[in-house]
């Protein structure tokens, strides 16, 4: 299915189930096929699950601009208006969920009952004076570089450290393959463009006023958003949230640990 942006932009989004709706937002240069293990999980359960294809990314378009995380929130804002969703439970993953913290930021809580935050890159990456535990541009520049010069390749070394197979998750090739099909798929424009705008984007202040109910689920041994300066720092900005650290995970656990991971974010709405 395809909605419109107001800006002309065509997005795909699905739809699976009957009941409250639960809105997963996709990981950067990932498709909302990343969800297969939790979308089937919740609709068996009595929930509606919906899923986004990011501008750029998936099945929809692939315009030139609105890369940033302002654009993103909006487009997840026309989503949720478009649908005429309300008490609907936001769950995103890595840049998913730095998106959907500028989505509350720049619209609201109105239409939402609660958020989790899944490996998400925040609160802040960058490296400043009154942020010295983030990390420097330049190293943000060479990666950027690296996507110029051999983007495959990038990702590809990327896979094992994803999915920490070091520490015994068991990840078949076939779904890493799978995996980073999807990656290459994307848009190198987009994948380039939202990965600088998540680096610079600082959520501090907004994860503070968060009001809503929030879980924050992080792998300790994550290599792609380190947990001490990510998954630790967002749950001591949020007041009263929820936090569960997962020993062996990476941060693909959405597949390592989707058994858990499931858990905790149902136990996370029942309650």
């Amino acid at each position: 299915m395809f909605f419109e942006t107001p800006d002309g932009t065509r997005l795909a989004y699905e739809s699976y189930g009957r009941g409250a709706p639960i809105l997963f937002a996709a990981s950067w240069a990932l498709s909302g096929d990343m969800w297969e293990y939790q979308i089937q999980f919740f609709v068996e359960r009595g929930y509606r699950c919906i899923t986004l294809d990011r501008r750029g990314h998936g099945r929809s378009d692939r315009p030139s601009d609105g890369y940033d995380l302002d654009a993103s929130a909006d487009d997840i804002a026309a989503l949720i208006e478009h649908l005429d969703l309300y008490e609907v439970t936001l769950v995103g993953h890595s840049a998913g969920g730095a998106e959907l913290a500028r989505y509350l930021a720049r619209h609201g809580d109105g239409r939402v009952a609660r958020v989790a935050f899944i490996s998400a890159v925040l609160p802040f990456l960058k490296r400043t004076d009154d942020n010295p535990e983030g990390a420097p541009e330049a190293a943000l520049r060479a990666t950027l570089a690296e996507f110029r010069t051999d983007r495959p390749k990038w990702f590809a070394k990327q896979t094992q450290i994803w999915f920490a197979t070091h520490l015994g998750n068991d990840v078949s090739p076939a779904l890493i393959d799978w995996m980073l099909a999807q990656c290459l798929a994307t848009s190198p424009w987009a994948t380039a463009r939202l990965f600088e705008a998540a680096f610079h984007a600082d959520h501090r202040a907004a994860l503070r006023a968060i009001t809503v109910p929030v879980l924050v689920v992080h792998g300790a041994a994550d290599a792609s958003a380190r947990v001490e300066i990510t998954g630790r720092r967002t749950a001591a900005l949020v007041p009263g949230s929820l936090y569960r650290e997962y020993p062996t995970a990476g941060h693909g656990l959405f597949v390592t640990h989707a058994d858990e991971l499931n858990d905790d974010l149902l136990a996370f709405i029942k309650g």
